[in-house]
């Protein structure tokens, strides 16, 4: 009977020991913090304000393209995240929010881009300029966290804008509206 329980006792060791082994060798499940790698510059209008440049580290959630975007003051390991930047496909904002409400909150990376203000970091040239002309088939949103010299969040938050920005006029709005849903058939 001592025997038994001792093979017992073995097997149950080599099982433990097996699976640790099989825990370090499998990969770590992503998280939705893993693929922050597209490292972008631009300045900001914040409540009447132009600031920055933000540093955005960006990564596409699907592939219209919808691109999400943590911001920061500074590149410090330990800055504050202080705004969010959604970058969505013209073909879908256009279709589904009106002018006045693009107007008000929305901005056109055809028109950032062109401005010179935006810089691509950390990636070969050839690289940046593919990454730019697809962003400058998209739309951005920015929500404004985290109060400028604030130790810390408020709970104000507001909507950033390109400083680059333009309001778009009934028949502008329309004529970009079209050619957004022709490129995205």
């Amino acid at each position: 009977m001592r025997g038994i329980v001792c093979l017992c006792a073995a097997a149950v060791v080599m099982l433990v020991v097996a699976s640790d082994l099989g825990a370090q060798e499998a990969p770590a499940p992503g998280s939705p913090a893993d693929g922050f790698t597209v490292h972008v510059t631009a300045p900001h209008v914040v409540n009447g304000e132009v600031m920055g440049p933000f540093h955005h580290y960006c990564k596409p959630i699907s592939p219209e393209p919808v691109i999400q975007c943590i911001l920061f003051e500074t590149t410090d390991a330990a800055a504050p995240m202080v705004e969010v930047e959604y970058i969505v496909a013209k073909s879908v904002t256009r279709d589904l929010i009106g002018r006045e409400e693009w107007n008000e909150a929305w901005h056109d990376h055809a028109v950032e881009i062109a401005s010179g203000r935006v810089q691509i970091h950390d990636m070969p040239e050839e690289e940046a300029s593919k990454l730019a002309e697809l962003v400058a088939t998209t739309d951005g949103l920015i929500f404004h966290l985290w109060p400028h010299g604030s130790r810390i969040p408020t709970g104000e938050s507001s909507i950033a804008q390109a400083v680059s920005h333009v309001e778009l006029s009934d028949e502008e709005w329309e004529v970009q509206k079209s050619a957004a849903m022709v490129v995205s058939e």
